[in-house]
């Protein structure tokens, strides 16, 4: 985090890349536009940025357009793994194309730059460097998949939150050497990446919730060669050298989820 901005929002520095933990979701025709997640119906007109996206594609068309939504929820929700805003991003081009809207790729993001600050590199399915509040984004070199443990504590934390808690302690801005840290990850040297590695909004959401402490130093206890929170909280990941040690490390971690790194879509 480099400062708080007048509208609220922060300039940011960051790394981002695609994991392989996803939701399924499946668009339909339709008379009406419906959303339901797990069999449950979402109420039309609330905070859910699939909503948002579809409205704001229904009014681009100028016209009342249909269409039916049926989501299978696999990322956690509070968790700082951008699962809302990649849904809204698929949401996006896929009623782009269900509505025939020829809305191009530049078109889509400045929609979806209004709906979320992460929905235009979770469109661009590639690994970036990403500044700003999200619209600035620089293609990295592919870097090789690493396998990943995930684990949330028993409840997660809200992005506004934790910024507040950031934002109400001062403290030296955290600057890392973000270049060192993409090449480090793209030649999957995990030590050097645990040195050069870092999250501003760790510390703040610890002191909100202990348990993400606790679960960075069981990643380590179980082998990971580096591990942190991800994004504003509240899931650690645990980057591991194999597949084996992966999956060694979630079996003695209660509810943890196995992913990997994906390359540029």
């Amino acid at each position: 985090i480099l400062s708080a901005r007048e509208d609220g929002y922060h300039e940011m520095d960051m790394l981002m890349q695609r994991i392989s933990l996803h939701d399924e979701i499946v668009f339909s025709s339709a008379r009406n536009l419906s959303l339901s997640i797990n069999g449950r119906v979402v109420p039309w007109g609330g905070k859910n940025l699939v909503v948002r996206a579809a409205s704001a594609l229904s009014q681009i068309a100028g016209r009342p357009m249909g269409a039916r939504i049926e989501m299978t929820k696999r990322i956690p929700i509070r968790a700082g793994l951008g699962g809302g805003s990649a849904d809204c991003a698929v949401a996006l081009m896929a009623l782009n194309r269900l509505w025939n809207l020829g809305l191009n790729a530049r078109e889509l993001m400045q929609v979806g730059a209004g709906l979320g600050a992460d929905v235009p590199f979770c469109m661009e399915g590639r690994f970036c460097r990403v500044q700003g509040i999200g619209e600035r984004m620089q293609h990295l070199p592919e870097a090789p998949q690493i396998d990943l443990v995930l684990s949330m504590p028993a409840e997660g934390l809200s992005t506004a939150g934790v910024f507040a808690e950031y934002d109400a302690r001062p403290r030296s801005p955290l600057r890392l050497d973000m270049e060192g840290l993409s090449c480090a990850l793209r030649y999957k040297d995990l030590p050097a990446a645990r040195a050069l590695a870092g999250n501003a909004l760790e510390q703040p959401a610890m002191d909100l919730l202990p348990e993400i402490r606790g679960l960075i130093e069981r990643m380590y206890a179980c082998g990971a060669e580096f591990a942190h929170m991800t994004g504003s909280g509240s899931c650690v990941f645990g980057a591991f050298s194999s597949p084996e040690a992966a999956r060694r490390a979630a079996a003695q971690i209660p509810g943890a989820m196995l992913a990997q790194t994906l390359g540029n879509a």
